[in-house]
């Protein structure tokens, strides 16, 4: 615009022209186009589609994913893209923090005309001194224009900075902060950036990048729930191997220790009874109990029979194969094999809707309740008035059981605002990738489908979903131990038996895992994080 254009001021509005606006607000080569649509309340609202969208997924699938059922489709590369145009709402309104993201509203209502002059007085006190006579609003606009190139110019150094370090940390937090205040050029950037520098086959950084990426890509497209289900875990192909859950089981000690933990307490406490009911409130394959069921049989005086309710909701078959009932032929085999009584019960439902009569509860029979990495899943006071979680606690309490088991992710996901539950992720779950990379090889076909399939499906969740979508809610054992013992529950430490029996066997895995017990709770890591921790309760 130039200089000698006047800007139109009317009774209750001054017009700025339009174009002009837009210079401030967006930097060279906008690949944003406005338009308008109409609100739910009636009154217009400037969206800004972001076409080609597809260009910023990331995960670069192996061969079994493509045959999955998904809402994202894959391209030759391997790497899923997305099938929809998605748009996102900008904020209408400008503000000194948003300088590049939303563009400034076509007017600035004033009320009246009293306002309007005072307004311009004080406009006038600010720019020129009490002594002006006239006010130039060219002047005014060529100042607001001067400070916006400086802001805009000192953002641009800072990212050009950025990118220069090549701190994938640093750029993806800051990719997460910029869809958090809805600066979508600073986003649109930085995406573009990332995908060049993440990738599924990388260093540990690198393939969590990839997941973390996906995640903000899924949350500003609001399709985090739809990649969730679509990356549920699978059993390979061929029936001879492992599921990647139980490949994980064996490459991540954290897992297989915070079973046996709760296996260790659960002996410990039914080494006395003689009929045994153990309540798994999230069964999965059931693997967890082949080592209990082995020690029971082993057990001086003989083994004891041995009942076990399977819960599981019945999307988890895909997990399997099938239905629980594979889950109770499996268990009823080597409970035969090794002559131990055995009956198994299956409730296929979910969590949600466990009720007492569910339970198959007989009389005589010493109960045992099984939390293993379920009740992060349960929607607690934040979402749900029904707070499921301690609605099942005071369940298991109802039961008078004689031990309740719980493992759980030591890490918080659940009530915390965005970026901190960015940043937690990040922490979290790269010592997990670091802990993989001694494990497996980073080219091993498994190791992809394994951090794809089973961890890569919380990671998307955790940083795309909100509300009941969001279902991978962690919390640290502080908070686990607040709702135990509002339900009614003491902390029953684990034996020195079992700690030492875990000692013992982390010696064959790197030294970087760690394993410490605190209060009679049991944290397995690696290196300074904790990542499980697991521990016994009883009435």
């Amino acid at each position: 615009m130039q200089t000698s254009q006047k800007h139109k001021i009317t009774g209750k509005c001054i017009d700025w022209p339009v174009q002009e606006l837009e210079s401030y607000c967006w930097p060279p080569n906008q690949s944003l186009e406005p338009y308008h649509s109409g609100s739910d309340d009636g009154s217009n609202s400037v969206q800004h589609s972001v076409p080609n969208l597809e260009r910023y997924c990331t995960l670069d699938s192996s061969s079994s994913m493509q045959n999955s059922s998904s809402t994202a489709s894959f391209s030759p590369d391997g790497s899923p893209v997305s099938q929809q145009n998605y748009t996102y709402p900008l904020d209408l309104h400008h503000s000194p923090e948003n300088t590049c993201a939303s563009p400034i509203s076509g007017s600035c209502v004033i009320d009246n005309e009293n306002d309007l002059g005072l307004m311009i007085r004080q406009l006038e006190t600010a720019m020129l001194g009490t002594d002006s006579g006239d006010l130039d609003l060219n002047a005014i606009a060529a100042s607001g224009r001067a400070t916006e190139v400086s802001v805009e110019a000192e953002r641009w150094k800072y990212m050009k900075e950025m990118i220069a370090r090549g701190d994938l940390k640093e750029l993806l937090c800051t990719c997460a902060k910029a869809i958090e205040s809805n600066d979508m050029y600073m986003t649109d950037c930085l995406i573009a950036q990332l995908r060049q520098m993440v990738s599924v086959s990388g260093e540990p950084m690198q393939r969590l990048g990839a997941y973390m990426l996906e995640g903000l890509v899924a949350r500003l497209a609001s399709s985090g729930s739809s990649i969730y289900k679509a990356l549920r875990c699978k059993e390979p192909a061929s029936p001879e191997l492992l599921s990647y859950m139980h490949i994980l089981y064996e490459i991540c000690p954290y897992f297989k220790f915070g079973y046996m933990s709760a296996n260790g307490a659960i002996a410990e406490a039914m080494k006395e009874e003689s009929r045994v009911h153990i309540i798994d409130f999230q069964i999965a394959q059931g693997s967890q109990w082949l080592t209990l069921i082995n020690a029971l049989a082993g057990r001086s005086g003989g083994p004891p029979s041995i009942r076990i309710t399977g819960i599981d909701d019945p999307t988890s078959a895909f997990a399997r194969g099938g239905g629980l009932e594979i889950v109770g032929q499996r268990l009823r085999k080597l409970a035969e094999s090794c002559k131990v009584p055995f009956e198994f019960h299956a409730a296929a439902i979910s969590g949600t809707e466990v009720q007492l009569e569910n339970l198959g509860i007989q009389p005589g029979e010493a109960i045992a309740v099984n939390f293993a990495m379920m009740l992060h899943h349960m929607p607690d006071e934040s979402v749900d008035t029904q707070n499921h979680r301690d609605r099942l606690l005071r369940l298991a309490k109802s039961l008078s059981p004689k031990v309740v088991t719980l493992v759980e992710h030591e890490a918080n996901t659940n009530t915390a605002p965005f970026i901190p539950r960015f940043l937690e992720t990040m922490g979290y779950f790269s010592s997990i990738f670091e802990s993989i990379d001694v494990s497996l090889p980073r080219e091993h076909k498994e190791r992809i489908n394994v951090e794809q399939h089973c961890l890569a499906r919380e990671i998307v969740n955790i940083i795309a979903c909100e509300g009941q979508e969001r279902v991978e809610r962690y919390e640290l054992f502080g908070k686990w131990r607040s709702r135990f013992i509002m339900a009614g529950f003491t902390p029953s430490p684990l034996s020195p038996f079992v700690n030492a029996t875990i000692k013992t066997l982390l010696q064959s895995y790197c030294d970087k895992y760690t394993l410490e017990e605190r209060d009679g709770v049991l944290y397995l890591g690696w290196m300074d994080r904790a990542i499980i921790a697991s521990c016994a309760w009883r009435c």
